[in-house]
């Protein structure tokens, strides 16, 4: 116990990730603590400046309570927001507020009450993070909230359910469900279950059982189309529109990716990428040379493929022969077209997409 950290902190950018971790330290130092009236829980979410006061107060106020039969006492500073680069979080009494909680931290004694600290999400750049990290027993879950990190997400809840997930199966698992933390762990348990004891979760798995959350039910017909598969992607399209589906989501997916496609060709034709094992390969160094073309276009767009998913690029690219550029032109003339011409005749939608796919694939 001499060795103890005074604190335990727990943050990353999903507030879910953190609160489930933040639950297993709790119960497992609720263990070694009997009585459940030495165990606090405070509500760290504050919504202004008078909030992040009270959540404080009520923090120092559990620091000092003694517990009725002396023994050590467990506090849990919860759901704290106040850390993050909001307008709250910025505000000058919210930092003084910091400074005070940083104050209570650095003299608690953890023999006497294990402290707990859950944050989401957080803003690393500031001062009391980096003292936590170096003060206390700090833990970030699910690093910066990018691909990489929600990978990882899904690979470790595989191996907690005794199973493997394979890489594949990981990107087209991103793809489909998209950054959506709960639901992709729930996939993960699904599919667990489904895949026979001691085989792994296969891209096979994935793809037949994995809801198209990310890109909706016109995943599909996209999917059909760019593979030149003729009637995969007439089967598509009529299983869209005799559920009721409108052809605008269809005429999207299909440009975003057609875009993407543009994109990649270009980059492959200049010798400055390469579909390869991992995906599209060079991209970052690609990135680097066209830097002055996209600044400020930070937001994940086709329009950018820079702000793709190198494999995710590499797999669409896979899914049929690449097209030429002239096919891509064409393709997109085609998309145009068949808009303009869902505005002259709104009630055959389905015949002008049949119409379009047929004219697109046959060459």
């Amino acid at each position: 116990m001499a060795d103890a950290k005074p604190f335990t902190f727990i943050c990353g950018p999903d507030d879910f990730l953190v609160g489930r971790l933040g639950r297993e330290r709790y119960d497992e130092s609720a263990k070694e603590i009997d009585d459940e009236f030495s165990r606090e829980t405070i509500s760290g979410y504050a919504a202004n400046v008078a909030e992040v006061t009270t959540a404080i107060n009520q923090f120092r106020e559990a620091l000092q309570t003694i517990s009725m039969f002396g023994g050590r006492r467990l506090v849990w500073l919860k759901d704290v927001n106040f850390l993050a680069d909001s307008v709250t979080g910025r505000a000058e009494s919210t930092l003084t507020q910091v400074e005070e909680l940083q104050r209570l931290l650095e003299h608690n004694d953890p023999a006497h009450v294990a402290v707990l600290i859950t944050a989401s999400p957080i803003d690393r750049r500031r001062a009391f993070p980096k003292w936590c990290e170096k003060q206390g027993d700090f833990a970030l879950v699910g690093g910066d909230g990018d691909a990489s990190a929600l990978a990882s997400v899904l690979t470790v809840e595989a191996k907690r359910l005794d199973t493997v997930i394979e890489p594949d199966a990981v990107q087209l698992m991103l793809t489909k469900i998209g950054a959506n933390t709960r639901l992709l762990i729930e996939e993960v348990r699904k599919l667990s279950a489904y895949v026979d004891e001691g085989q792994p979760i296969t891209e096979a798995a994935v793809a037949e059982l994995t809801p198209n959350v990310a890109e909706g039910d016109f995943f599909e017909a996209a999917e059909a189309f760019f593979s030149g598969d003729i009637k995969w992607t007439l089967a598509a399209l009529h299983r869209h529109f005799f559920t009721g589906g409108d052809a605008r989501p269809i005429i999207s997916a299909l440009q975003n990716r057609n875009r993407i496609l543009l994109q990649v060709r270009a980059l492959i034709d200049a010798g400055q990428a390469r579909l390869g094992g991992r995906g599209l390969e060079g991209l970052t160094q690609a990135a680097d040379r066209h830097a002055d073309k996209f600044v400020g276009a930070t937001a994940k767009s086709a329009y950018n493929i820079f702000t793709q998913n190198a494999w995710y690029v590499g797999k669409l690219a896979r899914t049929g022969r690449l097209p030429t550029t002239r096919r891509l032109i064409d393709n997109q003339q085609e998309l145009i077209n068949a808009f303009a011409e869902i505005i002259k005749r709104p009630h055959e939608q389905e015949d002008v997409l049949r119409d379009m796919a047929v004219r697109c694939l046959a060459k």
